[in-house]
């Protein structure tokens, strides 16, 4: 029917995954340009920088968490929805057979992997006809920590640090500075936020989303909206959450507000919260044959603008260079603050491994090891040895529930992810010797270049995300934040951030 309909989609994927477009890149750049050089802020914005350069080069993910891919496909009268349903799926499996997606959907009864990204419900694609003749394909690629940031509010009603939010464009505006002040750094910030006032709850959801398909600098064409974006945008980043929630001058690089009808009882605000790692894309293909015709949010034509025309992650001599398996007297010389590197064995663990290993002994000894929140993109060699090619870290903070007792139980001296973690946790830490590490959320690409090889692989039948995978890593570096003598840099900025909060009112 329309010959060229797959390449041209699985084209769209495949640039999506790995290359930003220029207005996140010009947004992410500025935030470079506005943090303290040296700083913690700083120091996380050059990795980003460098990934974002890296994935591009490389045509790699630019985070190993490719999200639940979205569709918004217009189409002529007449076409033929079904068949490019189809075709649609096609090129997303083909998509994460080449490694450009992760498999992400995963059956919510059995957690049973599809392993091709298809499945019910997933991938998500809304259809909707138009009077033009040609087809316009966009695709949203917004992953699961920063989708867990999301939030919905029912007006009126009493929020932290801001007291009661009402049915007002005032009351929206502290749902938002609510809403960005409670991702902190689960949601890899600097992010952008797209808002849904009104609406059901299904609808008002939608809505937000639909607004994070605005490029940044785009004004909204309702004035009292427009207002409000600016208003955010002028006042937020006040907060000192920071990129990564280290604290920092930029949280949030965009704010897009959309509005509906709604019921005379309820008032909804629906928050789609978005990491810094905006993938966003769309093309307008021709309508007989499903060649793409042109690019929408970027220029191919103009040559991208590379994030590192200022230097990258840079070596300052005071990195503390660790090398596992690690012992108790190590890791409590370990302070908040301190910036590491990482050589030696690490094992991957996620939701499904933690869940396993409270009830199951390790596939592997764990005594003094670093577990690393990640869910890998892998590819299976001829030779029946694996590759990682994209490996950044996930949200650390679902794992909260099984933490301090899989420490205990184990012996495991250091756990890494992003975000951080909770009370339980950081007791734990204490008790037994351990401490958290931050890796810079997102930076599939930069982190991969630091993991040599890879060793094995255990608790592969949870799928490849959540398996357990035996990895040898080469001066990896995090940041110390939750430390064996009870300090939590998260607690820290999340406290300080709520007095910025309380001033914003």
């Amino acid at each position: 029917m329309l010959p060229r309909f797959f390449d041209s989609v699985l084209a769209l994927v495949t640039r999506t995954s790995t290359d930003l477009p220029p207005d996140v890149r010009a947004a992410v750049r500025a935030a470079r340009g506005q943090e303290e050089p040296g700083s913690r802020a700083a120091r996380a914005l050059a990795i980003i920088a460098q990934n974002i350069d890296q994935a591009a080069d490389g045509e790699g993910a630019i985070c190993q968490d490719t999200g639940m891919p979205t569709f918004e496909i217009k189409t002529p009268v007449g076409a033929s929805q079904i068949w490019m349903k189809a075709q649609v799926e096609a090129a997303v499996a083909e998509a994460t057979r080449r490694g450009k997606l992760r498999p992400n959907s995963v059956d919510s009864l059995t957690g049973e992997n599809s392993g091709s990204n298809l499945g019910p419900g997933t991938p998500i694609l809304h259809f909707e006809q138009w009077g033009r003749d040609e087809i316009e394909v966009r695709l949203i690629l917004k992953g699961g920590g920063c989708e867990n940031m999301n939030v919905q509010y029912s007006l009126p009603a009493e929020l932290p640090h801001l007291g009661r939010a009402d049915r007002t464009l005032e009351g929206v505006r502290k749902c938002i500075l609510h809403a960005v002040w409670q991702a902190q750094g689960k949601g890899c910030g600097p992010g952008a936020v797209g808002v849904g006032i009104g609406g059901d709850r299904t609808s008002g959801y939608v809505e937000a989303k639909q607004q994070l398909f605005r490029t940044l600098d785009d004004v909204n064409q309702d004035t009292r909206l427009a207002g409000l974006e600016a208003e955010i945008m002028r006042t937020v980043n006040s907060l000192g959450v920071g990129t990564m929630g280290f604290g920092g001058k930029v949280s949030l690089i965009g704010c897009k507000i959309g509005v509906l009808n709604r019921l005379p009882a309820s008032f909804f605000v629906s928050v789609a919260y978005d990491c810094w790692a905006f993938r966003r894309l769309g093309v307008v293909l021709d309508a007989r044959t499903g060649a793409i015709d042109r690019w929408l949010y970027r220029d191919p034509s103009v040559p991208t603008i590379p994030m590192m025309d200022q230097a990258g992650f840079q070596r300052t001599g005071r990195e503390i260079a660790l090398r596992a398996p690690l012992d108790e007297a190590t890791v409590r010389s370990l302070r908040v603050g301190d910036v590491v590197t990482i050589s030696g064995p690490s094992f991957t663990g996620r939701d499904a491994v933690h869940h396993h290993l409270m009830s199951h002994e390790p596939p592997v000894s764990l005594d003094g090891a670093v577990l690393y929140h990640c869910g890998p993109v892998v590819k299976k060699n001829d030779d029946g040895t694996w590759t990682v090619t994209a490996a950044g870290p996930t949200t650390s903070i679902r794992e909260e529930p099984y933490q301090a007792d899989i420490i205990g139980k184990y012996g495991i001296r250091a756990v890494m992810g992003k975000g951080g973690m909770g009370t339980r946790t950081l007791e734990g830490l204490a008790q037994h010797g351990a401490v958290y590490l931050n890796a810079i959320g997102g930076a599939a690409q930069f982190y991969a270049r630091c993991i040599e090889r890879v060793d094995g692989v255990s608790l592969l039948e949870f799928g490849t995300p959540e398996a357990m995978w035996h990895l040898q890593l080469r001066d990896f570096p995090a940041i110390v934040t939750m430390d064996a003598h009870g300090n939590s840099l998260h607690q820290e900025v999340e406290a300080a951030s709520g007095e910025n909060l309380t001033k914003l009112v």
